[in-house]
C-alpha cells in the first residue's frame, strides 16, 4: 500500500492548508521504510496539530524519542499545551531561547494557569519589540493582551491590567470587544458590558468568517450577555435569547456547562431546586484541555452548593464539606475553602438565621477557630441580629490568635485585605475612630515590606493616618502616599496624600510634587461661596448615635392625632374644705376604718398578722397576758379559733 503513495518530498513542496491529511499518510509511509527519518517524524508531528489530534501527537512525540523532542521544542511544548498538559509545556517553552513563537506559547501557558501578571509582561514585551514583529501579529497581541486585562480584573489584580476602559481600537474586532466587555462583568459595569457584547455580536455577524465559524463565535458572546441581562434584570429579553441558545450546538464543554447554569437563572417557570440540582448534577466532566479558570470553579461550586441547601440535602452537605475541610489547612484565604466551610456551617444551622443559626453554629467554633470562612458566617449572623458588638469581639479574638504566630502564611491571613475591611467597617458602625487607624496602620506596616500588597489598602491607611493629630500618624501617611506615588507617579491621589502629609512638617520636601497637583482655583471654580453661607453648617450625627433599631421608621406625612385631654371629674360629695382621706389609695381591708362583717370575718382579721407581730416576734419579745404569765402570740390566736374536725371518711 505504501507504494502508491506519494513521495514525502514532492508532497511538501507542492503542500496546501487542505492537504493534511495527504502529507499524514505520507508521512507514515515514509516512517514505515526508515522509522528513524527524523524529517518525516517532524513532518507527522506537524500534521497531527494541523489535524487538531493533539493527544496522539503527544503519544508520538514520547514514542519517537529524545532526538525528534530537541528538534521539534515548539511542536512538542504546542502539543502538550493543546492537550492540558500546562505545566510541562511551560517548561519546555521556557526554555527555547530567541523564538518569537515560543514567547507566544509560554504567554499562553501562564494564562491557562491562572498567572496572569507573568502573561502580561510577556505580551507587553512583545509589542514593544517592533524589530523581531511577525505580519499580522499586532491584531493577536491586542486580542490576547485585552483577554489577559479582563483575566486580571477577575483575579482583583486589576491595578496591574493596562486598560482600564475600553478604546476605540476595542471596538473594531467582535474578540476585543468581547474581552472589554467581560473586564467590565468582573468590575461590575453591567450597563457598560451589554453596549460590547452587542457590538461583539454584530461585528461578528458581519465578518468575513464561514458560516460554522460565526456560530461558534457567536455562542460564548450570547451565553456572556444572558449573564449580564440576568443581572441587570432583563428577565423577559434574557428569556428570549435564552430560547435561542441550544446547548448541544456549543463544541466547548465548559462553555456550555456555564450556558446551562445562565439558562437555568433565566428562565421565568417557578424555581424547582430539586430539578435543577438534578440538571447541575448530570453535567459531563470536563476534559483538562478545556478546564474551568479559578473565579469559574469557585461560582459553580457555590450553585452546586447552595443547590444542595435549597434541596435540604443537610447530612450529605455536611459530610462532603466536612471531608473537604479534613484535607485543607486552617487558616486561608483561598475561595473554595471558606466556600465549604460557609456551607458546612449553613448545613448544620439547616438554614436558619438569626439566634438559632447561631445556637446551631456557634459549638463549631470551638472545633475550628481557624476557619475564616466560619467566622465570616457567624460575623454574618450577629450583624442580622445587630450584635456588632459580638462581631467584633469574634473577629478580635481570631486575630490575636493570629498575632500570635510566627507563620508567615498565618500573618498573611491576619492581614489580608478583605478581612481588614470586616473590621474596619464593623469599628466604623461604632465610631471606633482610634481603632480604625490603628488597625490600618497596622495592616499597611506588615504589607509595606512585602512584594504583593494592596493599593486599596494602602490608600484608606493613609487617609486615616492623615486625620490624626499626631505626628507619628502624619510621617506614616506621608511613607504611605510615597510608596504608591512611586509606583504609579499618574495617580493624583497618592500625590495629593503625600502632600498633605509633609505640608506642615518638611514644605521643600513636597514642592516639586506639588507643581503637579491642579491649582485650587480649578477645584474651586464651581463653588458659590456665599450659597454655602447661606447654607451654613449642617450637623451630622455620628455613627454611633444613629439609631440603629430594625424597626421601620414611621412616615413624616402622616402626624399622629393629638390626644384630647379630658377634664377631670369629682367625687359628688366632695368638700373642697374638708381635708381628703390619706388612706383614700389603699384597699378597703388594709384601712385603719375597716371592720369586717360576719363571724367568718372577724375569725379571719384576728388571724391576719399585717401590722402585728409574728409567731417568731411574739415569744422573742414575751407577749405576757392579762395574769402576767408570758404567752406566745400564737397561744392568744388559738384560744380565738377553734381547729375545725376532720369528718370521716364514707364507708
Amino acid at each position: 500500500m505504501a507504494a502508491g503513495v506519494p513521495a514525502l518530498g514532492t508532497l511538501l513542496k507542492k503542500a496546501t492548508i487542505v492537504d493534511h491529511y495527504e502529507v499524514l499518510s505520507a508521512a507514515n509511509a515514509e516512517l514505515q521504510r526508515s522509522k528513524g527519518d527524523v524529517n518525516a517524524q517532524h513532518t507527522k508531528a506537524v500534521a497531527l496539530l494541523q489535524l487538531d489530534r493533539y493527544d496522539e501527537a503527544v503519544h508520538f512525540f514520547e514514542g519517537a524519542g529524545n532526538v525528534l523532542k530537541k528538534t521539534a521544542q515548539l511542536e512538542h511544548a504546542y502539543a502538550l499545551y493543546k492537550s492540558g498538559n500546562l505545566e510541562q509545556a511551560q517548561d519546555i517553552a521556557h526554555n527555547i531561547k530567541e523564538n518569537r513563537g515560543a514567547l507566544h506559547l509560554n504567554a499562553q501557558t501562564h494564562y491557562r494557569l491562572e498567572e496572569f501578571s507573568y502573561a502580561a509582561k510577556i505580551y507587553q514585551s512583545l509589542i514593544e519589540d517592533h524589530q523581531t514583529a511577525v505580519e499580522n501579529e499586532e491584531n493577536d497581541l491586542r486580542i490576547n493582551g485585552s483577554a489577559t486585562d479582563a483575566q486580571l480584573e477577575w483575579k482583583r489584580q486589576g491595578d496591574l491590567a493596562q486598560k482600564k476602559k475600553a478604546t476605540r481600537e476595542d471596538l473594531e474586532a467582535f474578540e476585543t470587544a468581547y474581552n472589554a466587555a467581560c473586564a467590565c462583568i468582573a468590575r461590575g459595569e453591567f450597563s457598560q458590558a451589554e453596549f460590547l457584547l452587542k457590538r461583539a455580536n454584530d461585528l461578528c455577524s458581519l465578518s468575513d468568517l464561514s458560516d460554522e465559524l460565526k456560530s461558534d463565535e457567536l455562542l460564548p458572546i450570547n451565553v456572556q450577555r444572558l449573564y449580564v441581562l440576568n443581572a441587570l434584570g432583563k428577565k423577559e429579553e434574557a428569556e428570549r435569547l435564552a430560547s435561542d441558545i441550544t446547548l448541544t450546538e456549543i463544541k466547548e464543554l465548559s462553555t456550555r456547562q456555564i450556558a446551562q447554569i445562565n439558562k437555568l437563572t433565566a428562565s421565568n417557570k417557578p424555581f424547582n431546586p430539586y430539578l435543577s440540582h438534578r440538571i447541575v448534577q448530570s453535567t459531563l466532566s470536563l476534559p483538562k484541555s478545556d478546564r474551568l479558570f479559578g473565579f469559574q470553579k469557585s461560582l459553580t461550586l457555590q450553585n452546586e452548593l447552595a443547590l444542595d441547601l435549597l434541596s435540604s440535602k443537610f447530612t450529605g452537605a455536611r459530610t462532603s464539606t466536612a471531608e473537604f475541610l479534613s484535607g485543607h489547612p486552617s487558616p486561608t484565604t483561598r475561595p473554595e475553602v471558606n466556600i465549604h466551610s460557609v456551607v458546612n456551617a449553613a448545613a448544620h444551622a439547616q438554614n436558619q438565621l438569626g439566634k438559632l443559626g447561631l445556637t446551631s453554629i456557634l459549638p463549631l467554633l470551638e472545633k475550628r477557630p481557624n476557619d475564616v470562612g466560619l467566622i465570616l458566617t457567624i460575623i454574618h449572623l450577629y450583624i442580622l441580629t445587630n450584635n456588632h458588638g459580638s462581631a467584633i469581639t469574634v473577629l478580635e479574638t481570631f486575630f490575636k490568635h493570629l498575632d500570635l504566630s510566627a507563620t508567615a502564611a498565618d500573618q498573611d491571613v491576619r492581614f489580608a485585605p478583605g478581612l481588614v475591611a470586616v473590621m474596619v467597617s464593623l469599628y466604623s458602625i461604632q465610631g471606633r475612630k482610634s481603632h480604625i487607624r490603628t488597625e490600618l496602620a497596622k495592616a499597611a506596616s506588615y504589607w509595606r515590606h512585602k512584594s504583593k500588597h494592596s493599593p486599596d489598602l494602602f490608600r484608606a491607611a493613609g487617609l486615616a493616618l492623615l486625620a490624626s493629630t499626631s505626628s507619628d500618624d502624619q510621617a506614616a501617611a506621608g511613607e504611605i502616599f510615597d510608596t504608591l506615588r512611586r509606583q504609579d507617579p499618574k495617580d493624583k491621589l497618592s500625590a495629593a496624600g503625600y502632600v498633605a502629609a509633609y505640608a506642615t512638617t518638611d514644605l521643600t520636601k513636597v514642592k516639586s510634587t506639588l507643581e503637579h497637583l491642579p491649582p485650587i482655583t480649578r477645584l474651586t471654580a464651581g463653588i458659590d461661596i456665599d450659597a454655602l453661607e447661606a447654607a451654613g453648617v449642617p450637623n451630622v450625627p455620628s455613627a454611633a448615635a444613629q439609631n440603629t433599631s430594625k424597626k421601620r421608621a414611621a412616615d413624616e406625612s402622616t402626624k399622629p392625632a393629638k390626644k384630647r385631654i379630658r377634664k377631670s371629674k369629682l367625687p359628688k360629695d366632695f368638700d373642697p374644705n374638708k381635708a381628703p382621706d390619706p388612706e383614700r389609695w389603699l384597699p378597703l381591708r388594709d384601712r385603719s376604718s375597716y371592720r369586717p362583717k360576719g363571724k367568718k370575718g372577724k375569725q379571719k382579721a384576728q388571724a391576719l398578722t399585717q401590722g402585728g407581730v409574728s409567731e417568731k416576734g411574739a415569744e422573742s419579745l414575751n407577749i405576757s397576758n392579762s395574769d402576767g404569765v408570758s404567752k406566745p402570740a400564737s397561744t392568744v390566736v388559738s384560744a380565738a379559733s377553734k381547729p375545725s374536725k376532720k369528718k370521716k371518711p364514707k364507708k
